[in-house]
This record gives structure tokens, sequence and C-alpha cells, in this order.
């Protein structure tokens, strides 16, 4: 189940949508920035149904 997510990016502030595989459970990974191109960390929460509960992004460098 793909999940479409607006985030926002943690280095230049701009807000771009992604996608979220939510078939593979929760998750850590790193996408770059559609806008800066920056890594950005992401993390995933998925439930046992494989519904996204949360999302957040981190600075590679925090």
């Amino acid at each position: 189940m793909l999940e479409n997510m607006r985030v926002h990016c943690p280095y230049c502030g701009e807000d771009f949508d992604t996608v979220v595989d939510c078939s593979a459970g929760s998750q850590h990974y790193i996408e770059d920035c559609s806008v800066c191109c920056h890594p950005i960390e992401f993390q995933a929460e998925v439930d046992g149904d494989g519904n996204l509960i949360t999302l957040t992004t981190h600075r590679e460098d925090d």
C-alpha cells in the first residue's frame, strides 16, 4: 500500500510530495529533497494493518 504524503524539508524549508510504501512496515530510510537535493532521514511508523501512523523527517547531520 502506497501513501502519498506532503513533507517539509529540514534543510531548505520547502514542502514536497513523497510516497511511503506502507507494505514494508515501519522503516527508516534516506531520500533526497526534490527541491534542494539534500539527504533527508525519514522514519515511518506503520501499524499491523499497513496504515501509516507517523512520518518524521530529520536532517542527516542532526
